[in-house]
Formats: C-alpha cells, structure tokens, sequence
C-alpha cells in the first residue's frame, strides 16, 4: 500500500512538473490526448509503443521527458530534414538540442558528441546508421533517460517504407537493457505495431493509440476531372491560400515535373521533388519550401517524410496513392498547427492500372492487393469519408463528419437506367474494344478518325448521348463502374466490359440509381480573384494576420529560419483573437513559450498596437521585465543573458532595479547566503575598495545585488516597526 502510495506521488510529480515545462517552454497549458500518459510511461521507465496521427504531437511526448531530470534523450530519426528542423524549433524554445548526421562535417559532429557527454545537450537527433556506430563507443554508464525511434515502421517488413537498418535497433536493448524505449509512427496497422515491439525487444510495452481523426482537414475525391480542371482546381487553391503554402503529389516523376512547369507557366512559385534530382537539388528545393518561398511543391512520395511545417494549407494528389496508410500520412502533412486545411485527391482508372502493376511487382501481391481495393473503395465512396478513413485504423465515428465532400454536398438521386443501358449496349456493340474516352465519344457521335475508321459511327447507339456533355457522361459511367454494372480490362488497355450483373441490367431493364452530375468549380478570372482578395483584406482580423505574418516573415529572414519556426499560424491566429497589448498579455497567448515572449513580444506587440491605433510608446525600462519574467520562470543569470543577448553584468543591474521596485522578494536563485555576507563585509570594512576586492571572488554585478537586497531588508525592517 505504501509503495502503490509512492508511486501515485512519483506520478503525480511528473506530471505537474511536465505541465509547468509544457507552459514554460512551448506556450501551452494543455496536452494533448495521451500525451501526458505517454510523457508519464517513458519518465517512470517503462517502454511504449506511440501511434499518432501525422501532426498529432508525437515529438513532445520525448522532448518534455529530456527537461525532467539529468540525462539525454536520443532520438532516431531517419530524415536529415526532419532533424534539422526539430533542433532548430527547440533551440527556438530555449531547450538545448543537437543532430549528429552526414550533412555536417567530422569536425561538427565531434564537437556535438563531445557537448553531449559534458551534459551541455538534453536532446540528440542521430540516424539509425549512425547510432548503430557510436552506440559501441559510448560508456554503459552514459545517463540516458529515453531512446526515441521515431518512424518506428521502418523496422517492419510489413510496413509501407521498410528500411533494413532499422532491424538492427535491437542492439539498443542489448547494450542498455534498463532504459526505456519508445518507438513512434503515424501509420501502422496491427500486424506491423506487433512487429515493431517484436524486432526492438521492447520489454511488455504499453500501446498508445491516438485518435486518426483529423477534424479540421477537409477531405474530397474528384473523379476523372481532366487535366484543366484539375490545373484550375489547384489554382484555385493556392490563390485562397496566397501566401501559404501546399503540395501536388504525382504518381511519376515526369508527372511531377509536368504538373510544375504548368503551374510555373501560370505565374506561381513552384519547385518540383522527386529522388531522380540530384541531393543537392532536392534539398535546395526543401529548403525553398519550408522557408515559404515558393507556394507549392510537386512532388512524388519521395517529398515530405519529416516535413515539420505547420502552414502547409492544403495537399492534392494528383493520382490515387496505392494504399490508406500512405494517403492519409501524405495528407496529414497539411493543417498540422490545427487550423483549416483541405485534402484534394483525383481519382481516375488509369491511376488503378499503373498501381495494379505495381501490385503485381511487389513481393506481397495479395496484401498490397487488398490495401489497393481498399483505397479504391475509399475513393468511390459515396458515405462520409471520414467514417471510411478511421474504420480503416479501427476507430469508430458514430456521426458524420460533415467536413468532406460527401457531407458537404451529398449527392442528389436521379433515374440513370436510361443512360445506364444506353453505356451498356455501345460497350456491347464493339466488342468490349473501347475505353473510357472512346465510349463517351461514341455516344456523343464524336467524328475522331481513329472512331470512324473502327466503324463506330455505324452501330446503333452512336450518337444517343450527345445531350449531355463529356463531363457528365464521364461522372456518369464513373459511377455506373462503382455499382459493378461495367468493370475495367487492366490488362487490355483499359478497355470497358459489360459485368454478369450489367448485362443481367441490359437484358432485364433493371432500375438504376445514379448521382446526378454536379459540375466542377471553375477558376475564377484573375479580376475576380483580385476583387475577392481587395473584400478579404477589408475585415479587420485578416488585415491584423496578414500583418502578423509580415512581421513574422522580417524575424525569420534576419534570424535565417523558417517563419512556422518563430510561430504557428495557430498562435498568430490566437493573437488576433487577443490583441496584446503589452509584454504581460503577450505571454500569455497559446503557443508563446517564455523564451519567444523575451524574444518577439516587442516588434509583435507593436505591430498590434499600430493596427489598434494606440499611439502611446511602449514603456521605456521593460528590458527588466523581461528579466523577472524568466527569472520567475527558473532560468539563471547566465540562461537570462544567453536567452537575451545580453551580459550578466547587464542582467545584475536589472536585478537591482527589480529588488529596488519590490518587484523580487525570493533571491535565491540569484546570490547565495554566503555571498550575501560576504558582501556586507566587505562593505563594512572596506566599502571604497569594495567593487575591486569582490571582482576577483564573485561576477560583476553581483555586490550591488546584495546591496540592493540589504536596502530591500532594511525597508521591510523599517514597514514592520
């Protein structure tokens, strides 16, 4: 009883201390789902596996166990990008952390080794390559709080992006038997979460599950829209998205670098990616995209593993992915800051035949087979989409989501039995020997060469469609394969089929249910485009974000990081809804850690305050302030002058000034009891020479703190009488 009694303290220790490092550091007074349990397993020593969806918030539940105690948290990660990018947004935060990887020099990673084992680094990034060569060389004794893999699916052959270096990870447990691990993914069925645990030799972990829902991402699926509308479309998106940013994933490389040069054509700032470009080109092209020069990257699925960037408004693909898990890790990558975002896929059956080959090259046909009838049934739903996507990772939505295409705009019934019959008997007319495109032209009596010389334009139902538009027949015969009534001949070019159950339809005059047509959105003009941006920019709260942003955009050119960096959409979002006005009330907005308030609160406040039209400066002398702010927050005197770029000695003085207003009673943390006396002897016996007999014991700037303390004493002494 007493033990159980010692642990529920130990627990509720951790996690107090884990919220206040939460409100410290990143901003925030709430986890997240799990994450609190997640931060609570690994902090007690116990190993676990994590699945979260991608933007979930995987990476606090390793980062905020590093700021609980000595020691160093090592984190596997197989993406240079993604190290990078997590060591720039923690040093952002004040945590101090590092990456060890091939892009820096022997020099730069032997010096980071060296701060890791001086306990200068709290969290290091390391590839599984890599660690596989150190971790021989480092002392058993080393104070290792937690290993983190991240990607852990990697080390599944089950998994969608196997990599055989990640099954040799076992050696971890090998060399440090007692400490704990966590393996991290977004995308991982039961058979692989299962393989995970096996291949690491995780000791009875405990399994996580966060939810996949991803409300605030808007879903859609387009059925064969054709090559303009889907440029349109895309267009569309990245004018309502000006200055975020997106990305079209193509199912080729030349599909990629086609749909960039026609983007580029049409006057947006696009950048292609895929693993044919040189190193140095694909990350110059990464480097574009997360610093927010470019709009949109295209991109095969080499693009976007480890992209932590929170403004990313909307993914399209441009063809249909080969299975849900990586369709929904792809999509994923947009709206991470949880404000809106929209997922766009096209869909057509020339997606289906170039999958299927790809299916029948892999070395497990039959479940990559199911997985690809599965994202096929995803596509052709005609139910919430949402429901479909989270029943695939076994989670249950009893309610629509009302945020896809589906919910928004569901589909209008009409009697298609006619159209039905007359797709039915052409495809039954010529054999079977038409495609898609050859069959609407038949039954608009098109006059193509290729369609005469078959003589097509002969056969009765030539021309008995040619009411309805291309478009139309196109959505129309889309559907009437979703119902089963024409299947597609893969292995024939493509060519259309009548079904057992199409024919039974065509000789029966069975009734048939179809969705009536809705045609596509066209783009608008670019005048009209301009109009709508002119009556946006008239409302207050977007003026005061795109504001925001400009002063975000100006920190992070000067300080060469990118601006999602410096601070979400999301917080910028929050301080529209807060106008702070001053230090205080700007600390105080989500997403604003101690750090960033010391750092932005000024050319962010002043912004705020320009827009309000208060003309009043900001008050003079608030640089103490900022001091008591993050002497309050538990940062030291050399931590306060590193955050503020500032000497000590500047520091001291703000602390004599703070003690001199009231403002610090508790001096701890800044002069011990033994300096204070020491330095009221010295200014008893020797008060002229006072300053040059302390310099040598003690930091400039200090003997006038404890001056200050002993006039701070002598007026409370004085209050009392």
């Amino acid at each position: 009883m007493i033990r159980q009694i010692k642990i529920l303290d130990k627990i509720s220790d951790i996690q107090e201390r884990a919220k206040a490092m939460l409100r410290r550091f990143y901003g925030y007074a709430e986890f997240r789902p799990l994450q609190l349990d997640i931060i609570t397993t690994a902090t007690i020593g116990q190993d676990c596996v994590v699945l979260m969806p991608t933007g979930g918030g995987k990476s606090v539940c390793y980062q905020i166990p590093a700021l609980l105690g000595d020691g160093v948290v090592i984190v596997v990660s197989p993406l240079i990008a993604l190290m990078k990018d997590q060591v720039t947004a923690l040093t952002a935060n004040g945590i101090p952390a590092a990456a060890v990887n091939s892009m820096q020099t022997d020099a730069e990673n032997r010096h980071i080794m060296e701060q890791l084992f001086s306990g200068r680094i709290k969290i290091l990034y390391i590839s599984p390559e890599r660690l596989l060569i150190e971790i021989d060389r480092w002392s058993r004794d080393m104070n290792i709080r937690l290993i983190a893999i991240d990607e852990a699916h990697c080390i599944s052959q089950w998994g969608h992006d196997f990599r055989p270096d990640y099954t040799r990870l076992a050696r971890i447990k090998e060399l440090y038997p007692h400490v704990p691990v966590m393996a991290l993914t977004a995308t991982a069925d039961r058979l692989t979460r299962e393989d995970i645990a096996r291949q690491l030799r995780l000791n009875d972990p405990k399994l996580f599950l966060g939810s996949f829902d991803r409300p605030n991402i808007s879903l859609r699926v387009m059925t064969n829209p054709g090559k303009t509308h889907k440029l349109n479309y895309i267009s569309t998106l990245i004018d309502r998205y000006r200055n975020d940013a997106g990305i079209v994933y193509c199912i080729s490389r030349k599909a990629a670098e086609t749909m960039d040069m026609e983007l580029r054509a049409r006057g947006y700032r696009s950048v292609v990616y895929h693993a044919g470009l040189s190193v140095t080109d694909r990350n110059l092209a990464q480097e574009k995209f997360i610093n927010g020069d470019v709009q949109v990257v295209c991109a095969t699925v080499a693009f976007g593993m480890g992209i932590d960037k929170s403004n990313i408004r909307w993914v399209v693909h441009n063809n249909m992915p080969r299975n849900i898990e990586c369709y929904y890790q792809e999509i994923g990558r947009a709206g991470r800051d949880g404000v809106a975002a929209d997922a766009v896929m096209f869909y057509s059956y020339a997606d289906i035949a170039t999958l299927q080959s790809f299916v029948d090259e892999s070395g497990q046909q039959s479940i990559n087979a199911e997985k690809l009838n599965r994202m096929k049934e995803y596509a052709e739903a005609s139910l919430c989409r949402r429901r479909i996507l989270l029943s695939y990772f076994n989670e249950t939505m009893d309610h629509d989501c009302g945020n896809c295409d589906v919910c928004l705009n569901p589909p209008e019934r009409m009697d298609g039995t006619t159209l039905s019959l007359m797709a039915l008997s052409a495809i039954v007319r010529v054999n079977g020997g038409a495609g898609l495109t050859m069959l609407i032209d038949i039954l608009r009596g098109a006059g193509r060469q290729d369609l005469i010389q078959r003589g097509y334009h002969l056969i009765k139902t030539y021309g008995v469609g040619r009411d309805l538009s291309f478009a139309e027949w196109n959505a129309y015969i889309s559907q009437m394969i979703q119902l089963g009534l024409i299947d597609i001949a893969y292995n024939e070019s493509n060519h259309l089929k009548v079904t057992p159950y199409g024919a039974r339809v065509l000789r029966e005059r069975l009734p048939v249910t179809l969705a009536k047509y809705v045609p596509f959105e066209t783009r608008k003009g670019r005048k009209a485009r301009q109009k709508e941006q002119e009556e946006q920019k008239l409302k207050p709260a977007e003026q005061l974000l795109e504001l925001l942003k400009e002063v975000r955009l100006k920190l992070a050119r000067k300080e060469q990081m990118p601006p999602y960096i410096i601070f979400s959409d999301k917080t910028l979002l929050e301080m529209v809804r807060t106008e702070p006005t001053d230090m205080e009330a700007f600390a105080r907005v989500e997403g604003v850690g101690e750090k960033k308030t010391v750092k932005y609160w000024k050319p962010f406040v002043t912004a705020i305050r320009k827009f309000k039209g208060i003309k009043e400066p900001l008050g003079a002398g608030l640089s103490h302030e900022e001091t008591l702010l993050l002497l309050n927050a538990g940062y030291d005197v050399e931590g306060i002058a590193k955050a503020k770029e500032i000497s000590t000695r500047t520091v001291y003085n703000h602390i004599v000034t703070l003690i001199r207003e009231d403002k610090l009673t508790d001096f701890s943390p800044v002069i011990t009891r033994e300096q204070y006396m020491r330095v009221m002897e010295v200014a008893k016996s020797n008060p002229e020479e006072m300053y040059v007999i302390l310099a040598k014991e003690m930091p400039i700037g200090l003997p006038s703190v404890g001056l200050a303390v002993s006039d701070y004493l002598l007026r409370r002494k004085a209050n009392e009488k």
